[in-house]
């Protein structure tokens, strides 16, 4: 009987599906109308996407094109995704894979939700992270004072130019440190969020530099910040004088913000430069020097020390401003485990043989 309801209901939607299937014939047809809904209506209920996500969106979309689609959009199977998958990996690095297989899915799930696809074919169908990828890099305490110190020297630089930038981005770096912000949200702080005894985050920067909501809901957040970073800040905002200055704690020549990128060449790579973290790389061919770390870095830096001050995960979820505890896990696993290892008093298995052999037990026993 479940069987025979099972091919009842699986024939009843097929025949719904076939409705659909005059306008959306091609993997191309739903690839595009994936694309219109991310644009202009927003998946599930939620916003439109950013135009910054929508041009990478489209870019995966490029790839999906070129693969050749020999099946109609609705006569897609599980064989066919792991030949696409292979495909992917055969042509693209394995990170670049793993995003188009991840958009590609939801492109189907948007077909399954317009009632063209009856199931989503790629539904098993991942790419996982390499186990040969490395943790994130994290500054050392000895590392991070170095950065501090050499923001403090050009910010009283002889050059009289080159302190009064560094005013600025000496008050970022502090913050920075002391809340675990992504750039693009110390960037982009508005006045009204910089609070008492800390900072809300309400807003940041896209990828293309223009000013939006958080990555996620769980981006807007509160974030509490010590009394010495907070003063620095607040020196730095009543000190500034351009024009109507309310908008940004961080205001750049005519009162808006600064651009990610502006930041990066002007401000990190000389900090970096300035705390002696260059390294040598090859790019293009030609060696050359590079930063070690990336203003990134201090952001891990932080959940590092929260995990050193044996914070609780929701609370480090919190602070990071990360979805759900899993991303948090992701990222900072390898970090938390360490040091639960570390607070572990382990004799090591020797001193266990050598314990039992001393008491004249058996080993299999203890």
């Amino acid at each position: 009987m479940k069987e025979a309801r099972a091919f009842r209901e699986d024939a009843a939607a097929k025949k719904r599906a076939a409705a659909r299937h005059a306008e959306f014939q091609t993997v191309e047809d739903g690839i595009q109308k994936w694309l219109d809904i991310c644009e202009f209506e927003g998946r599930d209920g939620k916003d439109p996407v950013s135009p910054a996500t929508i041009e990478g969106y489209k870019a995966r979309a490029s790839i999906m094109r070129a693969y050749e689609w020999e099946k109609p959009l609705h006569e897609l199977e599980a064989p066919d995704m792991v030949a696409f998958r292979s495909w992917l990996l055969k042509n693209y690095s394995r990170d670049q894979a793993k995003k188009v297989l991840s958009s590609f899915h939801s492109v189907l799930l948007e077909m399954v939700t317009q009632g063209v696809l009856t199931h989503d074919p790629a539904a098993k169908i991942t790419i996982q992270h390499s186990r040969y990828k490395e943790p994130v890099r994290i500054p050392s305490i000895e590392e991070v004072q170095l950065i501090l110190d050499a923001a403090d020297a050009l910010a009283v630089h002889r050059n009289g130019s080159i302190a009064k930038a560094w005013k600025r981005y000496q008050a970022m770096i502090y913050l920075a440190l002391d809340t675990g912000m992504r750039p693009q949200e110390y960037l982009a702080l508005p006045t009204q969020d910089l609070l008492e005894k800390g900072v809300r985050v309400t807003q940041a920067l896209d990828r293309s530099n223009k000013i939006g909501p958080p990555k996620s809901r769980a981006g807007r957040r509160y974030i509490p910040v010590g009394e010495g970073t907070l003063k620095l800040v607040r020196a730095y905002r009543d000190s500034t004088k351009i024009g109507d200055t309310s908008c940004f704690v961080f205001p750049g020549r005519y009162a808006e913000h600064q651009p990610y990128n502006k930041f990066l060449r002007r401000g990190w790579h000389k900090l970096m430069k300035a705390a002696g973290l260059m390294e040598k790389r090859m790019v293009d061919g030609r060696e050359t020097l590079a930063p070690i770390y990336t203003p990134y870095s201090l952001r891990h830096f932080y959940a590092s020390m929260l995990i050193s001050q044996n914070k609780d995960l929701k609370t480090i979820q919190e602070r990071m401003g990360h979805e759900d505890a899993a991303m948090t896990l992701n990222v900072y696993g390898h970090l938390i485990r360490q040091k639960h290892a570390e607070e572990i008093d382990d004799p090591g298995i020797i001193s266990d043989i050598r314990s039992a052999a001393a008491c004249g037990k058996s080993v299999a026993k203890v």
